[in-house]
């Protein structure tokens, strides 16, 4: 990924946060010599530095990715930012956004409790802590029929790249004006950028 240096997110625990935050990520290989991408869920196991994931098993992204190296694509907040807040007429339109690019070894996953494990991860991340839902609770037979369906992986991370582009290559005072611009805007996007940009201010 392209980062200029003022850009670039050296934290190691931001671009942690952000894979967290963001977790719908897009996961890009090499199928059939043509690059190939699925959106899903990916679950961090940042202790042995993993990403947890399944396929659906029609999906043929997994049949030729086992021992490739790919990317997985975190993107985190991102909206636009317009020329009419300068303070001058010498401007163009820009983009805001943050993202994470994670590398890694993909490894297919055939053992039938580490799949079911990484499941029940994912269910206990995304249901709400007062949803009755579990999901030991469900028919056992229903699961078997359903893992069926899924292949299982984890990607061995080796690489991590954080981009946050919050106009820190403008003055202060323009960077001000912007978030100023955006908190009149009411969709969540441009909310999460005016405020990680304040927090860049500090």
């Amino acid at each position: 990924m392209y980062i200029p240096k003022h850009f670039q997110i050296e934290d190691e625990k931001i671009a942690y946060e952000i894979i967290k935050e963001h977790s719908f990520a897009t996961l890009f290989s090499q199928h059939n010599g043509m690059p190939f991408a699925t959106h899903l869920p990916l679950i961090l196991d940042k202790e042995n530095q993993y990403l947890y994931g399944h396929f659906a098993r029609p999906n043929p992204q997994w049949k030729d990715i086992s021992n490739q190296v790919v990317l997985v694509v975190f993107h985190g907040p991102h909206c636009y930012i317009s020329p009419s807040w300068y303070e001058t007429d010498r401007a163009v339109p820009t983009w805001n956004y943050v993202t994470v690019h994670v590398y890694g070894e993909t490894e297919l996953i055939n053992d039938e409790e580490e799949l079911m494990d990484s499941l029940h991860e994912m269910v206990f991340k995304y249901e709400a802590t007062d949803s009755p839902y579990r999901l030991q609770d469900v028919d056992p037979d229903f699961i078997a029929g359903l893992n069926k369906g899924v292949q299982g992986f984890r990607i061995k991370i080796s690489k991590i790249e954080g981009k946050a582009k919050l106009s820190q290559n403008q003055s202060v005072d323009r960077q001000e004006r912007f978030i100023n611009q955006l908190e009149r805007i009411s969709s969540e996007a441009e909310q999460k950028i005016a405020t990680l940009m304040k927090e860049n201010l500090k």
